[in-house]
């Protein structure tokens, strides 16, 4: 039986930041996880010379982690869609190729960009701006690193909402060989992607773009209906995809070894990823689990 890649997103803080990241990973019970290297809003970035990295890479062999399942997720501030401002556009280039560059110190192989929003300039000329900006940083952080495009729900003028859009990224980018995919079940249901099922997806998937391709799922409940746009998180079984659904995606035998990586929100200021992760392993859905965190 393959084993199951679990776990969520994590914290980096001082001062054990990528040690702490494990720590917190391991409290959860998880056998995998997510985090950034540092916060997601902006751009300051700690030297990864001071983020502990070969005491976290110890306690990881300790724990039986695999260093090619954890995924690092880039800022959400970086928008190679933006053919309006140069200078944006160009941060982001920046930002993303220094990126890839910290990923590859934390020796790890896996991060998650949203594409980017074309601001208005129309999804056309928003994609070919994305692939402008993923060759420039691929070709500046020449390292092994691989890029997986978040499918993303819709929402204003996001890039990346389909297969077809995904699949143009990857076709028109000079590195195809060095983008992924991260499939989100929130958004693929905000973005009524899932309207005949979650095989049906994976059927168009396969055919467009290949399953090779999806390299981490992120598990999340949705607080609004398929095809809302929304893109809100919500925690398992207290949305629209539904416990059910999210445990067969999960455990779906085209997705085996994929990290899975829950996105979910805290309730009452206490993080669920414990109780969470324990469902899915157990396959055993308790209603009423967030009453007692």
């Amino acid at each position: 039986m393959a084993k199951l890649y679990i776990g969520s997103h994590v914290g980096m803080t001082g001062p054990e930041y990528y040690l702490g990241s494990v720590k917190e990973a391991l409290s959860y019970e998880a056998t995998t996880f997510m985090f950034y290297t540092g916060a997601p809003q902006n751009y300051y970035r700690k030297p990864t010379s001071e983020l502990r990295i070969a005491e976290a890479r110890e306690l990881i062999k300790q724990a039986g982690y695999s260093e090619d399942k954890i995924v690092v997720h880039a800022p959400y501030l970086i928008n190679l869609g933006n053919t309006l401002d140069e200078s944006k556009f160009n941060f982001s280039v920046d930002a993303l190729a220094t990126e890839l560059v910290r990923v590859n110190d934390l020796h790890l192989k896996i991060l998650v960009l949203h594409p980017g929003s074309h601001v208005g300039a129309g999804i056309e000329a928003g994609l070919n701006k994305v692939v402008e900006g993923l060759n420039i940083a691929l070709e500046r952080a020449n390292n092994e690193v691989m890029i997986a495009l978040e499918t993303m729900a819709g929402k204003g003028s996001e890039l990346g909402t389909n297969i077809d859009e995904i699949k143009y990224l990857i076709d028109n980018c000079k590195y195809p060989e060095r983008l992924g995919v991260c499939l989100d079940t929130c958004h693929l249901s905000d973005g009524g992607q899932l309207i005949n099922g979650f095989d049906a997806f994976l059927d168009e998937f396969n055919q467009k773009i290949g399953l090779s391709k999806i390299l981490v799922v992120h598990i999340n409940d949705s607080k609004n209906e398929p095809g809302s746009h929304k893109d809100r998180h919500e925690n398992l079984g207290y949305g629209y995809v539904g416990y059910d659904f999210i445990e067969s995606v999960v455990y779906n035998k085209r997705l085996e070894e994929v990290p899975m990586i829950l996105e979910t929100p805290y309730y009452q200021e206490k993080a669920p990823y414990k109780k969470e992760i324990e469902m899915l392993k157990t396959r055993h859905f308790d209603p009423n689990w967030r009453d007692k965190l």
